[in-house]
Order: structure tokens, then sequence, then C-alpha cells
């Protein structure tokens, strides 16, 4: 199935979608920005799920439960630093977005909310990962998910993926 895209400005970790996907670190540790507000959020047992999964290679994604969280889960989904566009950026961010609807899908989700993953303190442009976010999102076949929410934290990120979507 082909899931309906969309766009909210909003806090990722109010979200009641089945999954929210957090913008991981490789070591899955707690960090910054989205993902510190997950850790914050989900409460103590999400750090000790975390270890446990042993990290996660950039590009790809790992769950745990959503403990504290309205989301029964928490996809960790690992997104490029920037260094230019010449170093495979733009794949391995097309990776981190299917990979986190294909880890999303096999548990089952019907719904699930993304950040705009690497573009905080990773450094990655904008306007072309919000290009790679919704032309990976929209062909990624699925089995169960029916929605997929790109969560916006300002409302600059709102305009670029509003943008987008109006135009693909």
């Amino acid at each position: 199935m082909t899931p309906r895209l969309e766009a909210v400005k909003g806090d990722i970790t109010q979200e009641t979608t089945d999954a929210i996907v957090n913008a991981a670190n490789t070591a899955l540790a707690r960090g910054a920005g989205v993902c510190g507000a997950i850790f914050a959020r989900a409460g103590p047992g999400l750090a000790e799920a975390c270890a446990a999964l042993g990290g996660c290679p950039t590009g790809d994604a790992k769950a745990t439960p959503g403990f504290a969280l309205s989301a029964r889960w928490i996809v960790h989904a690992v997104g490029p630093v920037w260094h230019g566009g010449d170093s495979g950026e733009a794949e391995t961010l097309a990776s981190a977005y299917r990979r986190s609807l294909e880890v999303a899908d096999e548990l089952g989700a019907r719904s699930i909310a993304l950040p705009a993953i690497s573009t905080g303190i990773y450094g990655y442009p904008l306007e072309p990962a919000t290009k790679i976010a919704v032309a990976t999102c929209r062909s990624t076949p699925t089995e169960h998910i029916e929605l997929v929410r790109f969560v916006c934290f300002d409302d600059a990120t709102l305009a670029t993926y509003e943008r987008e979507l109006a135009a693909s």
C-alpha cells in the first residue's frame, strides 16, 4: 500500500501514532534535539533498551518499545552527517527513511511520525533533505502503514515540507 503523507508542526514526543522515529546516533545513546526530547519523555527504560541493541549503523533503523510515550514503538533511525553532499549523504538519508518505514511496518504499525532526520546538529540542508524524505516515503511500499506524518518543529520546516508534498 502507499501511505498517505502529511506534515504538521508539533512536538514528536506528543504524537499518538503507532510509532515515532528518533533521529538517533550510531550508539543509540541519548543526544540533543529530537533525540534528547524523546529520551526525556520516554523515561529511564529507553536508555537500557537502546544499550541492549548494540548500536545502529548510519542509514539503518532499529526499534524499541515506546515506554512512557503515547506511541507504542520508537524507531531509532541514524541519518548521515552532512559533509558537503559528495560522500553518499543522499543515499544514506534515503536509506534511513526507508528502513524506518520497513522496521515500523514489520512491527505492524499503521501510522508513523517522522522528524526531519539529519537536518539539526548533523547539518543536512533542509530543502534537499525534505525532497529525499518525501520521495523515499512515497516510494517505499508498506503492508500496514497507512499514514506517514512529518512532524516539524518550526514554521520554516513545516513550510518546506508543505511545499514538497504539494509539488510531488
